[in-house]
């Protein structure tokens, strides 16, 4: 890794990765809010790697703007990896982007659907391939929507690093 890298934060690791691979992403997002996007375009040059973010809060959302099927949201709820899934399927599909990753979870502070707070679900398409991460985080909300940023980061690379 580039020794001016080795102390940065991770999404400076990641917009590198991505330029040195010449792949560009989309995210999706829910609990977190445009956090991940956020988080992506603050580093100089994002603009070369970064295609497109949905802020998908609420269900309607998640059918319209990212086709997650209804039946999946009312069989497992927005909270699920299937529901995850779906939206980096869907995501990756509408932009055109080689890697699409979405987070849906709870952040707090109250469950939802019964699912608890600090249940997060990172979705992953990329080369045709779609996989999701369960996670349960702990801490307030704004510590549940950091640390799923950052795990989503870590799943990028990871899986561009393959």
């Amino acid at each position: 890794m580039n020794k001016e890298l080795k102390d940065k934060p991770i999404e400076y690791k990641v917009v590198e990765e991505l330029k040195k691979r010449n792949l560009v992403i989309s995210t999706a997002e829910s609990c977190t809010g445009g956090l991940l996007s956020s988080c992506i375009v603050s580093v100089a040059g994002a603009s070369s790697i970064f295609k497109e973010g949905y802020i998908t809060y609420c269900d309607d959302a998640k059918i319209h703007m990212l086709g997650v099927c209804k039946e999946t949201l009312q069989n497992y709820y927005a909270v699920s990896s299937q529901t995850a899934i779906e939206m980096a399927e869907g995501c990756a599909k509408i932009s055109g982007a080689d890697i699409a990753v979405s987070i849906t979870g709870v952040a707090g502070p109250d469950m939802e659907d019964n699912k608890p707070v600090g249940l997060v679900y990172i979705g992953c398409c990329y080369k045709n391939h779609s996989d999701a991460h369960a996670f349960h985080f702990l801490g307030d909300r704004t510590s549940i929507r950091n640390q799923a940023v950052e795990a989503a980061f870590s799943i990028i690379l990871d899986t561009i690093c393959k």
